[in-house]
């Protein structure tokens, strides 16, 4: 270890371990997130062998007893104390740029996705700190991705990537990380996108909720980080309480049904029975794209579960070939919104992702991606996750049509994210 680390605190010393990824490339090291995802298996004990890795999450049982009793138990943090910053030499190093590179010469977003995700994990980490400790007894895991809000919809792949993060609010188990990407470019790094992302803190055997230290906002600048995160907790809690899975559409929107309906009756018949699709129209049934995944060992994260961000990865790709399809070009990313982990997906599942197009409005193309883990034996479907993403293309798309009532109602959330995440 660099002798200038010892004489650093020991927070100090393993942010600044975790950050030197610039030493990493004069060692001859790999630069790219390859040291955040070393870390993180030092941070949890885990192993990047199979077996060993099998034996270590079982060993970690016997952390339990290291977990604090309440959160009044746990020194406050500050912002700074989670502050991490990784870059992503994808101007100078070929052999990684190959990994983020697409047949068109641009860069995998989905690739980007599995980085944020890692990066959201070990800010989180770093964040909850102990020094006295060797191993964390917490696992700490995705919970939601909030909301990625694109600055730029070009990443180039032969520019250096930045990426930075730290703690913007906390919970009593829950931790809200916001994390900013911007690419060196005419001699100054400029901004690519915003995310926000949402963690939960579990036991050693990521079974109940864990405590996790206070923060401390200090200054103007952070209370205004911290309220905002308060905020986004409210919105949350409003949109699930209103979600169309819970309650009847609002009036406005059963007119917008309604009027789809009505739009696609049959004048010669005029019966419930016979629609007519419109002109520049698609039903949504047929605007459908589906995948399947056998999930290997490979894709495990450090808790010896499939990996966060390869989930998001596959469904991303998946939305973005639904998307390219329905609009006949390549499509641009506008934003992710609301990604919501509702179960863990183990290794050796059979993982189906069905793509649809839910919503269009002009040149926006709305994708939500539906993923399930399926049983062979027992023939049972369980939803994992839920992704919605926003593309735009260069051109205007077709109108999406819904059939069904159960149709009308992806169209209307599909429209509510829509106009989330547009601003209208």
């Amino acid at each position: 270890m660099d002798c200038r680390l010892l004489r650093l605190r020991p927070a100090e010393r393993f942010r600044c371990r975790t950050l030197c990824l610039g030493a990493a490339r004069r060692q001859g090291r790999a630069p790219d997130m390859i040291e955040v995802r070393n870390r993180l298996r030092e941070i949890v004990g885990a192993s990047t062998n199979w077996s060993d890795h099998q034996q270590a999450m079982a060993e970690r049982v016997s952390l339990s007893s290291m977990l604090a009793k309440s959160q009044n138990d746990l020194p406050p943090k500050r912002m700074k104390d989670s502050y991490l910053e990784v870059h992503l030499p994808l101007g100078s190093e070929l052999q990684l740029r190959e990994k983020y590179l697409t047949f068109h010469n641009t860069v995998r977003f989905g690739r980007i996705l599995e980085d944020l995700d890692s990066l959201a994990v070990l800010i989180s980490y770093s964040h909850t700190f102990n020094a006295a400790l060797k191993r964390s007894p917490l696992s700490i895991v995705t919970a939601l991705v909030d909301k990625i809000d694109m600055r730029h919809h070009v990443i180039y792949p032969d520019c250096d990537v930045k990426f930075t993060g730290h703690v913007t609010w906390v919970g009593k188990t829950s931790i809200e990380a916001k994390m900013h990407m911007s690419q060196y470019r005419d001699g100054a790094y400029a901004p690519v996108l915003d995310a926000t992302f949402v963690m939960v803190a579990r036991d050693p055997e990521n079974k109940r909720a864990a405590f996790v230290n206070p923060l401390r906002p200090e200054g103007p600048e952070e209370d205004k980080l911290f309220q905002e995160g308060e905020a986004n907790k409210l919105r949350r809690v409003e949109l699930s309480t209103a979600s169309l899975l819970k309650v009847a559409p609002a009036d406005e929107e059963r007119k917008i049904v309604h009027s789809l309906f009505l739009n696609t009756l049959d004048t010669k018949t005029v019966s419930f029975r016979s629609r007519v699709l419109p002109p520049n129209s698609v039903w949504m049934e047929d605007a459908k794209l589906k995948g399947l995944e056998i999930c290997h060992p490979q894709e495990r994260n450090i808790f010896n579960r499939i990996f966060g961000g390869f989930l998001m990865r596959k469904a991303y790709e998946l939305g973005w070939a639904n998307a390219c399809s329905y609009g006949g070009c390549r499509p641009s990313l506008v934003a992710v919104d609301d990604i919501l982990f509702q179960k863990p997906v183990e290794i050796g599942s059979l993982l189906l992702l069905s793509s649809q197009v839910c919503y269009s409005e002009g040149k926006y193309i709305q994708v939500r991606v539906h993923s399930e883990v399926f049983d062979p034996l027992t023939r049972q479907h369980k939803t994992t996750n839920v992704f919605h993403f926003t593309f735009m293309s260069d051109r205007d798309v077709p109108n999406i049509i819904p059939k069904t009532y159960g149709e009308s109602m992806l169209y209307l959330d599909g429209k509510r994210h829509f106009n989330q995440t547009v601003g209208h």
